[in-house]
C-alpha cells in the first residue's frame, strides 16, 4: 500500500527546503534520505540513544521520533549545520581536543544535544539535577552528565565529552 504524500516546507540549517514527502515519514528519514544529510544517525529508531539528535526550533529533538509531517514550517538543525562554513563551532573543536569520540557514530547526535544544552542553560532553563531555576546554572559534571543522558555512547568516551562541554562552555 502506498503512502498518502504532503507537502512540507522545512528550513534546515538556514535553507530553505519545499519537500514532497510521504506522511509517515520520520524527520529524521527526510534529512538523510530526501536531503542527504547524513551527520544525524539511524541508532535504535525507537528515541533511546540520541544518535539522530537534531536542533528542532532550538530545542534538541530525537529525529526518529518526530514526523516530518508535523514539522512543517520548523527550523531545524543538524550536526552540518552547527559550523560556520570551514570554522568549526567551539563545541566541536573542543570534542576533538578532548578526545570526546571514539568511533563518532553518536558524535552528531552528542554535538546538536550538547550545542542545545549550552542554549539552555544560557537561556535559564531549569536546573535538571535541582530543577531550581537560574539565569545560568553551573554546568559542573553532574548537571551536564544528567542533561546530557539521552545521548548514549558505546565507546564509553563519556569523560571527553563532559570535559569538551565544559571547556566549550568556558
Amino acid at each position: 500500500m502506498d503512502g498518502v504524500e504532503t507537502s512540507i516546507t522545512l528550513t534546515v540549517n538556514g535553507r530553505e527546503h519545499r519537500l514532497r514527502i510521504d506522511v509517515r515519514s520520520s524527520l529524521l528519514d527526510v534529512l538523510r534520505e530526501d536531503l542527504g544529510l547524513t551527520g544525524s544517525k539511524k541508532g535504535c529508531d525507537q528515541g533511546q540513544c540520541g544518535a539522530c539528535t537534531v536542533l528542532l526550533d532550538g530545542r534538541r529533538a530525537n529525529a526518529c521520533l518526530a514526523l516530518a509531517v508535523a514539522q512543517d514550517g520548523a527550523e531545524v538543525t543538524t550536526v552540518e549545520g552547527l559550523a560556520d562554513g570551514d570554522a568549526l563551532s567551539p563545541l566541536q573543536r573542543a570534542f576533538i581536543e578532548r578526545d570526546a569520540f571514539q568511533c563518532g557514530y553518536c558524535t552528531p547526535g552528542q554535538l546538536c544535544s550538547a550545542t542545545g544544552m549550552l542554549e539552555e542553560a544560557a537561556r535559564g532553563w531549569p536546573s535538571a539535577v535541582t530543577e531550581d531555576l537560574t539565569a545560568d546554572p553551573d554546568l559542573d559534571e553532574t548537571e551536564i552528565r544528567e542533561r546530557m543522558s539521552g545521548n548514549l555512547c558505546r565507546c564509553g568516551a563519556y569523560e571527553g565529552i563532559v570535559a569538551a562541554v565544559r571547556e566549550a562552555r568556558a
